[in-house]
């Protein structure tokens, strides 16, 4: 995580050459989808325990993204 936010400052100050550019744009990229897949993973494991009438029950876990359907 630290690697593509240095990557995002880098490419943000305007002071790196086009072809480093494209190289740590590639990076931040990859780095990004690794961190995205991970972020899904996590999610799947969480669950919310809820207060019904029958006592408390386990449902899963849906970020508020995806609850609007974005």
């Amino acid at each position: 995580m630290l690697r593509l936010e240095g990557i995002v400052a880098k490419l943000e100050s305007g002071d790196v050459p086009l072809e480093t550019a494209i190289d740590l744009f590639q990076e931040g990229m990859r780095l990004s989808q690794l961190c995205g897949g991970k972020l899904e993973q996590v999610e799947s494991k969480i669950e919310l325990l809820v207060e019904s009438e029958q006592g408390f029950q386990k449902k899963p876990f849906v970020a508020a993204n995806e609850d609007k359907g974005e």
